[in-house]
């Protein structure tokens, strides 16, 4: 199960948290359901809800100003959407394009999501000197757009246009 999109009460995307921690968040009323999955329901012996996609806080946090997303092996697959940067198929690692060895760090501008066949065959070399050119350039997300990438591309698709216009 996916997680759930977690709004300030002001609509500003904050994370994403369990269905199971959503679903206490608005029995607590704490949270109210903006969108809900359409054919899932949380069922128990005086509660029937629709399983919230994305909630609301009813109250306002307060959240410190962070200027970029951290960088994480799975952000970097998140954001290529599991596709190599190589050849376009399935990606299951990360590839430095400028190597490790070679001073390589591990940032947003220098990792890109690729296939393990892809990732052996490029080695300890840049791209140039493999003849591997990048289907994409890699790029760094905001922290907003890391988060709601995390969700997917199908729920970013199902998103009510406010939202998703917020994410695109």
């Amino acid at each position: 199960m996916r997680d759930t999109l977690v709004l300030n009460a002001s609509f500003e995307p904050l994370s994403t948290v369990t269905l199971n921690r959503a679903i206490v968040l608005v029995l607590q009323d704490k949270a109210v359901v903006e969108q809900a999955h359409p054919e899932l329901r949380m069922r128990g012996a005086a509660v029937d809800i629709p399983a919230p996609r994305v909630i609301r806080l009813c109250r306002y946090v307060r959240v410190p100003f962070r200027r970029q997303a951290p960088w994480s092996r799975r952000g970097v697959l998140v954001r290529d959407r599991h596709r190599c940067a190589y050849c376009g198929r399935r990606a299951t690692t990360v590839d430095h394009v400028v190597p490790r060895s070679r001073g390589g760090q591990d940032t947003w501008l220098n990792t890109v999501a690729s296939c393990a066949e892809d990732n052996h065959r490029k080695a300890d070399r840049t791209p140039e000197q493999a003849g591997m050119p990048l289907l994409r350039e890699p790029f760094e997300p905001t922290p907003a757009d890391a988060m709601l990438l995390a969700l997917g591309a199908d729920d970013l698709q199902a998103l009510p246009d406010w939202l998703a216009r917020d994410a695109a």
